[in-house]
């Protein structure tokens, strides 16, 4: 079997009960039982080629992000080895890698302001939220939050994040962490800039950038040996880029710093070895002394809890939704909730901040050919083996290299040419995008909220004012384009009576309800009133091409002067005759129509003769 086959498909919602303990329901729960005895050498070859190459990418990721999210630098890769192993047992993509990111860090920056206890807590809290997600099969609130929601806060996170790191590659210190300010304290304190962090960040962009362009040229043609092998050297070379710019760039301020010239600005001391297992602390002590309880923090912590949680899952299943796609097998998002749950509440317990999946290590992962989740474990090895003996060398890791790769890393996601799209396929979509991207400046979460909230808006307004398409065939004929909800109900009787009840003379109407699924009470009790409306004026209200389970609820609502056809046309007929001896119902087909048009033409016919 392929290994890009290995990914099982757990147990989906609506599937038929089975027993709480039998074989399907322990997979269902424990994907790794799926393709675990499936495993063999081949796999393992790639997986730990896979884990190496990934691992190498993570460390200086994760260094840098824990810049991001104003913590020591140690806690990016507190954050990064729990998920290796959690989502080996419970996820159910082979390609997602579960880690700090350079979105979730920023989130988490905006929420807890750089307090390591704070943000230990809320990983806690976070993946609670996320395992009771999935425990109550509550992914499809996900679908609340529209894609220019998600692009706009994308784009701004970028740019917030991109910037902000420009006083590292400049060497500035002093500057305040809101965007705007940060904008302006940036470019009045570049006098205060240091040479050395200026010319080694610009070198380490500089290299980072070339060698992303270098494996982006690569071709998959086949080629004579020695190509193919210098092809290899540039891809791994090019894949490891991080770890080798971090890895000079701190060999070099060692140099410097042996010499006793402080010529960058470095990380510093950093604490050794591997993080305490403990529950996260439920308390918090502010510098003067003063004991923050629980709730305190909770509440501190606003609308914060609610956005973090809901980014972190839709980040990760996108990404494994993607990746699924493009490698041709399927994933289970509810359980890819649980895995993200639990991994938060057993990261909390290593001092870790909330993770989520990463687009970039992913693509690695998947390029480099894992064939299963087991890669992740070889990633998390290398983390904790990085944790274990080179926290002292990270002290010499400059931050302008750092810095270097945040930038690289987020501006891809800096991407416009959405912007041109959505003007050309729908211009209202542009609202809750630029809605999401400016507050997102002010306050992020607050940016997200707001985009959902114009997106809320926009559906309620599509709602309330559904597309009603009016033709002239003798009688009005309105096609409704989409359902009927109490929001819409105002609107149809409106429409109703400016161009059929209170013209002169008043006209009757066809109401063509092909596309319309489902009807609730409050549109019943309208119609009952429009009936009896047109029944006053002297004129008909027919419904015609009504869905099955519509009529079912027209028909048992007993709406007096309720009549109804199979077709437009047969509708127009009825009309045609008025026959309304039945206040009830009046079914007319197109034959018995098109047989009674006949005799009353040939009827005429004789009279004339």
């Amino acid at each position: 079997m392929s290994p890009d086959m290995t990914v099982i498909e757990p147990l989906l919602g609506g599937a038929p009960a089975r027993r709480c303990c039998s074989s399907g329901t322990l997979k269902a729960w424990l994907p790794i039982l799926s393709w675990l005895p499936r495993y063999n050498l081949k796999w393992l070859q790639m997986d730990v080629l896979a884990g190496v190459t990934v691992g190498l990418t993570t460390v200086p990721q994760a260094l840098a992000y824990a810049e991001v999210a104003g913590l020591p630098v140690q806690y990016g890769l507190y954050s990064a080895f729990m998920g290796g192993f959690i989502y080996t047992v419970l996820g159910t993509s082979k390609d997602v890698t579960l880690g700090p990111t350079a979105i979730m860090s920023l989130l988490c920056y905006s929420v807890v302001g750089g307090e390591p206890c704070r943000a230990v807590l809320l990983t806690l809290l976070c993946g609670l939220i996320q395992a009771t997600m999935a425990l109550l099969r509550l992914g499809f609130l996900l679908d609340f939050i529209s894609y220019p929601v998600i692009k706009g806060f994308t784009c701004a996170a970028a740019v917030t994040i991109g910037f902000g790191q420009v006083k590292n590659i400049l060497g500035i210190h002093g500057v305040p962490q809101q965007f705007f300010l940060e904008v302006y304290y940036t470019f009045y304190r570049i006098p205060e800039a240091r040479v050395g962090d200026v010319v080694l960040g610009l070198l380490c962009l500089a290299v980072l950038i070339m060698l992303t362009f270098m494996k982006m040229s690569l071709t998959s043609e086949d080629a004579p040996a020695c190509q193919r092998v210098a092809r290899n050297i540039v891809w791994g070379v090019a894949t490891m880029r991080n770890a080798l710019v971090v890895t000079a760039a701190s060999l070099v301020a060692f140099s410097w710093e042996a010499y006793g010239h402080h010529v960058f600005t470095i990380t510093g001391q950093t604490a050794k070895g591997l993080p305490p297992f403990r529950p996260p602390p439920t308390s918090d002590i502010t510098p003067n002394g003063t004991v923050v309880s629980f709730r305190e923090i909770v509440e501190g912590f606003g609308g914060g809890l609610a956005v973090i949680p809901f980014m972190g899952l839709l980040e990760s299943i996108a990404i494994a939704k993607a990746f699924a796609s493009q490698n041709d097998y399927r994933i289970n998002a509810n359980q890819e909730l649980l895995a993200i749950g639990v991994t938060n509440i057993m990261g909390s317990f290593v001092s870790a901040y909330p993770v989520t999946g990463s687009f970039g290590r992913t693509a690695v992962n998947s390029q480099t050919g894992v064939c299963s989740q087991a890669g992740g474990i070889i990633t998390s090895v290398i983390v904790l083996l990085s944790l274990a003996f080179l926290m002292p060398a990270f002290f010499y890791i400059p931050k302008a290299s750092l810095a270097a790769v945040i930038i690289c890393a987020v501006a891809p996601m800096v991407d416009f040419r959405v912007v041109v799209k959505m003007w050309r396929i729908h211009k209202l979509d542009l609202l809750p995008f630029f809605v999401t991207f400016l507050m997102s400046f002010w306050q992020v979460q607050y940016g997200i909220m707001g985009g959902v909230a114009m997106s809320g808006v926009l559906l309620l307004y599509n709602m309330a004012r559904p597309r009603i398409k009016v033709s002239e065939r003798g009688v009005l004929v309105m096609e409704l384009d989409s359902s009927l909800s109490f929001p819409a109900t105002e609107y149809l009787s409106h429409r109703l009576h400016t161009q059929a009840l209170q013209v002169s003379p008043p006209r009757s109407v066809v109401l063509d309800c092909h596309h319309v699924s489902h009807i609730d009470y409050t549109v019943i009790s309208e119609l009952r009133d429009l009936l009896r409306q047109f029944k006053l004026r002297e004129v008909n209200l027919i419904f015609s091409r009504v869905q099955p389970s519509v009529l079912k609820v027209l028909q048992a609502a007993d709406l007096e002067g309720f009549r109804h056809s199979d077709s437009v046309e047969a509708a127009l007929q009825m009309e045609l005759f008025n026959d309304s001896s039945d206040g009830r119902f009046l079914i007319l087909d197109r034959q018995k129509v098109a047989i009674t048009l006949t005799f009353c033409k040939l009827f005429g016919f004789i009279s004339l003769l």
